[in-house]
């Protein structure tokens, strides 16, 4: 832990002293450190901090149980431009049934009503009503699907804010949720670093069932058993963010393949035309109920982060709905990429 003091004089740091239950050789190093910080502008991004005090490093200094990193995150938390999870009050907003495409429009209306601080923070469980694919914002829409497949299983194909890769999403058959979050609460983190920081929690949810789980740079979700899930993240401009992540509770692999391209070419790599199998991890590694798994990981980040119970404003609902019409339910934006 890192603990920052400091003055400010003319919209500079001064004074400034740093603290913790750290380790550092050789000790004149801290002097170093404080020196380098000391001048620095309160507007600092994590970035320059950062690199400020990498600057002040000699080639002997070592230090363990921190970083420049941390002590960026240290400054900027004591300025108020860094948080804590303990720094919010978390909300938990429990699934719903509701459109797949009314799912991706209340990710980017309650993302933008977090960053303009109408909301607070929140973790929301999803629930829809079709089979879907969820492709990532940047994918090409005839590289990713087989509409001839989609039509055939009666799938709707859906278009998010976020980058990363499709999803395929049966009801019942997938665990996938959404954080609503401040940008402030990964301040000073890497894109990389920033996925396990925030599904720590989910970490310790799966340990708790009896899964041993980590992050594969950069955004899947690993077991022994193989990966279980995978997470995309989307940055406004307004200040807030989004975090999801879609796990398998019981896939039908068959059906899956025949809709998703990227599907069919991992089978014809190998010489498979069929799966002819479900992709089950959550459920077989469990043995728990797909609603026991839920419960389980909203207790878990209830009793974490303290947080209670919310809901979904008819505002809010009448937003997406209406960002629906205007942009997740239009072909415009579903084919933005081709």
């Amino acid at each position: 832990m890192v603990v920052a003091d400091f003055n400010i004089v003319d919209d500079r740091l001064a004074d400034v002293s740093l603290s913790g239950d750290f380790f550092l050789e050789p000790d004149s190093a801290l002097a170093d450190i404080n020196a380098a910080l000391t001048g620095l502008p309160v507007d600092a991004s994590a970035k320059e901090i950062t690199a400020a005090v990498e600057s002040s490093l000699a080639s002997d200094v070592s230090m363990l149980g921190f970083s420049p990193s941390a002590v960026s995150v240290a400054v900027r938390r004591a300025l108020a431009r860094a948080t804590a999870w303990s720094d919010h009050q978390w909300e938990v907003i429990r699934p719903q049934a509701l459109s797949t495409e009314v799912n991706v429009a209340l990710d980017e209306v309650l993302t933008e009503e977090v960053g303009a601080g109408r909301r607070n923070p929140a973790l929301r469980i999803w629930e829809w009503r079709e089979p879907a694919v969820v492709i990532g914002s940047f994918q090409s829409l005839r590289n990713e699907v087989d509409p001839e497949g989609a039509r055939r299983h009666g799938v709707k194909i859906v278009r998010r804010i976020s980058g990363g890769g499709a999803m395929f999403m049966e009801g019942g058959n997938c665990i996938t949720y959404s954080l609503y979050l401040p940008q402030t609460l990964v301040d000073g983190l890497s894109f990389v670093d920033s996925y396990p920081f925030l599904d720590t929690w989910v970490m310790a949810s799966l340990e708790e069932m009896g899964i041993k789980a980590w992050y594969q740079p950069l955004n899947d979700i690993a077991t022994d058993a193989g990966k279980i899930g995978g997470a995309a993240q989307k940055r406004l401009g307004s200040g807030g963010m989004v975090h999801h992540v879609t796990m398998s509770y019981d896939i039908d692999a068959d059906k899956m393949v025949e809709v998703l391209r990227i599907g069919q070419e991992k089978l014809s790599d190998k010489g498979t035309t069929s799966a002819k199998k479900r992709v089950d991890p959550l459920r077989r590694q469990t043995g728990m109920s797909r609603e026991q798994i839920i419960d389980t990981m909203i207790n878990t980040f209830t009793a974490r982060y303290g947080a209670a119970e919310s809901t979904v404003t008819s505002d809010e609902m009448a937003r997406a709905t209406e960002r629906v019409g205007t942009k997740f339910g239009t072909e415009e934006w579903l084919a933005r990429v081709p």
